[in-house]
């Protein structure tokens, strides 16, 4: 077998077991790996509440890892979302993926509870279990630093231990798989760290193919103005969408009252390289390289966080920014919900916060110190404790990212039906409504955006299954990656096979939110945007969004989805996509 190593690792937490389990290539081929593979094995769990000990966290990577192919060393990470209640998944970077493929596994499923502090240490064919009482209450880049010499690491932080629902598992010190509370289902089973370390290979089917797609997929990186110019991702790593937000007007700024941060200009990407001057820095096997880290250390912020903790809060504090972002890994929280949230509650009790405001915030979350208790169970929860709900930026109580929908209706659109709450991922509309690839679309309309959305989500299902990195299709597209991964595994694989492969594994999510009771009523907006404009000026207007054009692509979206009208999958769809599902038209018959 190429490509995959055929081996599922099992452990069982609670029992101190493991057991290796052989899947069909058919099977991997089907779901491919990563996020596709890991539903397959969460699904039938899928009703169980977040902390339940029988419901899996399951660890996945793609066929392409621990291969030469470009920017495919990371991994997914899924089970169901203590804060949302949906389908919950992340995808990480670092070296975790590439070193749990070397150890011989495609992936990990972890059940059962440890009622002492654990960690778990994997080597090859060789797995521990280690007293983590030491441990306890240590910082999670600080546990990483420790453990380093072990491999990839991956460990909670404070946060998780007091029950933070956006907790996040953080890898190698820096990486996240964040926005679900995912480290919060790892602490919840009595997880403090894991270590992967492999020194195997993976086998490739037909290395001259795999060479010439590898070549392909390099010299359309190179001419990408996105990743490679002057302003591109290589230089100023996601920090370089910073100015485009302002200068759309579709920066959220005060909790998403307003679309224009008049600072801006002086929190840009450029001006954390005059303070900082970064190095480059990045994932195993990537070489854009779009992380950056200061010339004393400092890890600067993503995009969502430079934004969340400057426009969001009203923040002018540059050094106060980074400090967020590294207090917030530190810890280990999302940056994203753990601005937002702090935006809520400044706007909830009418304050603009100073930086040292937020910044003890952000600890009292981390510690379940004060206020800080309710803050860590995300805005929604805090909001509604308050009377005051609408005051919430978030869908299916996940809070959303830096991109005002009322700039951007793709986006808003995306934002509303995406499986896992506010996300902006899943289909990434940005990519054509503001970066213009791989056309240019009108980004104040809603025309073509449904069929657009549904396969940009199918298109990006493949890409976190195949567990490479969503920065390489601004230049590539799953044409030259159906040639790598024919290559690696020996199947013989189109772009279109793929995309059919990645609308199934979508389609899967809908059905796993279904069963838990998620219909049209949560594939809405905050009322904000539909009843207040955002910042008009220098030519560009933003009015509200229309209610009423907003549900019909909405509508339309369900239509090209295979969805009913209130969103619920049918058992048509499901059967065509060998998918299992009774609506209640099946059920009648």
């Amino acid at each position: 077998m190429d490509g995959w190593t055929g081996r599922i690792l099992h452990i069982d937490i609670e029992q101190r077991s493991t057991r290796v389990e052989h899947p069909d290539l058919e099977v991997l081929h089907t779901h491919i790996g990563g996020k596709g593979l890991a539903g397959h094995y969460l699904d039938e769990h899928i009703t169980r509440a977040w902390d339940d000990a029988r419901l899996p966290l399951v660890f996945m990577n793609g066929p392409l890892v621990a291969t030469p192919s470009p920017t495919s060393g990371r991994l997914c990470v899924m089970s169901r979302s203590p804060l949302t209640g949906t389908v919950g998944d992340g995808s990480v970077g670092g070296s975790l993926g590439t070193q749990l493929k070397r150890a011989g596994f495609d992936g990990l499923v972890i059940t059962g509870r440890s009622e002492e502090p654990c960690g778990v240490e994997i080597r090859d064919d060789q797995i521990n279990f280690v007293d983590a009482s030491d441990f306890a209450g240590i910082a999670a880049d600080a546990v990483c630093e420790r453990l380093k010499e072990h491999g990839a690491v991956a460990a909670v932080g404070p946060a998780a231990e007091h029950g933070v629902l956006f907790a996040n598992l953080m890898v190698d010190g820096s990486y996240c798989a964040g926005r679900n509370g995912l480290g919060l289902v790892f602490a919840n089973r009595g997880l403090k760290y894991l270590t992967v370390r492999g020194t195997g290979r993976v086998g490739v089917h037909d290395r001259d193919a795999l060479k010439q797609a590898r070549e392909d997929i390099f010299r359309l990186i190179a001419a990408s103005p996105v990743l490679f110019g002057e302003q591109g991702l290589i230089h100023f790593g996601t920090g370089a969408i910073y100015d485009l937000m302002h200068s759309r007007r579709m920066m959220p700024t005060a909790n998403f009252r307003r679309t224009y941060f008049e600072h801006a200009p002086a929190l840009n990407a450029s001006a954390f390289q005059r303070r900082y001057e970064p190095k480059r820095a990045g994932c195993r096997g990537c070489h854009i390289l779009c992380k950056k880290v200061g010339k004393d250390g400092t890890h600067l912020p993503e995009f969502e966080t430079m934004s969340h903790f400057s426009a969001l809060l009203e923040n002018e504090n540059l050094e106060s920014i980074a400090r967020a972002n590294a207090l917030c890994n530190h810890l280990g929280m999302d940056t994203i919900t753990a601005g937002a949230t702090l935006a809520c509650y400044a706007e909830l009790h009418n304050e603009r916060l100073s930086p040292e405001h937020i910044l003890g915030l952000l600890e009292d979350i981390a510690y379940g110190r004060g206020e800080g208790q309710a803050l860590g169970q995300g805005s929604y929860r805090y909001a509604a404790a308050h009377g005051r709900p609408e005051l919430s930026m978030s869908v299916k109580k996940q809070e959303l990212a830096a991109y005002d929908p009322r700039g951007a209706y793709g986006m808003a659109l995306a934002y509303a039906t995406a499986t896992r709450g506010g996300c902006h991922l899943r289909a990434y509309p940005i990519s054509h409504e503001i970066l213009r690839k791989p056309v240019a679309t009108d980004r104040f309309s809603f025309a073509g955006k449904a069929r657009m959305s549904k396969i940009a989500e199918d298109a990006n299902a493949v890409v976190d299954s195949l567990t490479a990195c969503k920065f390489v299709f601004f230049a590539s597209s799953l044409e030259e990656y159906a040639k790598a991964y024919t290559a690696v595994t020996g199947i013989d694989t189109s772009a279109h096979d793929l995309l059919r492969l990645g609308e199934r594994i979508y389609y899967r999510e809908r059905i796993m939110n279904a069963r838990n009771g998620f219909t049209a009523e949560d594939d809405d907006l905050p009322e904000r945007f539909f009843t207040e404009p955002g910042s008009s000026g220098n030519a560009i207007d933003v009015p509200p969004i229309k209610r009423t054009e907003f549900l019909q692509a909405r509508a339309n979206y369900y239509r090209v989805r295979g969805l009913d009208p209130h969103g619920m999958p049918t058992h048509d769809r499901a059967t065509a996509l060998g998918l299992a599902w009774l609506d209640a038209k099946a059920q009648a018959l």
